[in-house]
């Protein structure tokens, strides 16, 4: 069973090795500590018997949600809990005041472009080489 709730300064570790293993430019565990800890921050996390399988997190600022964090372990792909925990955030954020949410996104990764695409977000712009090792343009997406 998995089970959606908040990030603990106790599943930051497991968090930022799920990030190390998917990303090439990953957030450390100081990074997710710093954001537990802000109070415009608002980071989940999906536990499989209690361990952290995925984690994504939003920052408000001044209303608009910049969504900094989406990963799922590679075991835990498709099944549908990117979904689950992006839809449980979006509805957060919501409750947190945040009225429009906002992310980046590789332009070459369509597993996420279209988990963004189902949870209502739309691409409205490019950041040119936006990301690092490769270097890659970035999709600028907004739900509104």
């Amino acid at each position: 069973m998995i089970i959606i709730e908040e990030l603990e300064e106790k599943d930051v570790e497991a968090v930022s090795a799920i990030e190390e293993r998917t990303f090439s430019m990953p957030w450390s565990a100081k990074d997710f500590l710093q954001m537990i800890h802000d109070k415009n921050a608002l980071y989940l996390t999906a536990k499989s018997d209690g361990i952290p399988i995925a984690c994504c997190g939003v920052r408000n600022i001044l209303g608009d949600g910049e969504i900094t964090n989406v990963v799922v372990d590679e075991p835990y792909r498709g099944k549908g809990i990117g979904s689950r925990m992006l839809s449980e955030l979006l509805k957060k954020g919501k409750q947190m005041g945040i009225e429009a949410f906002t992310l980046e996104v590789r332009k070459s990764n369509e597993a996420a472009i279209g988990l963004y695409e189902k949870a209502g977000f739309v691409t409205e712009g490019i950041r040119k080489n936006f990301y690092e090792r490769p270097v890659e343009d970035g999709l600028i997406m907004w739900k509104r």
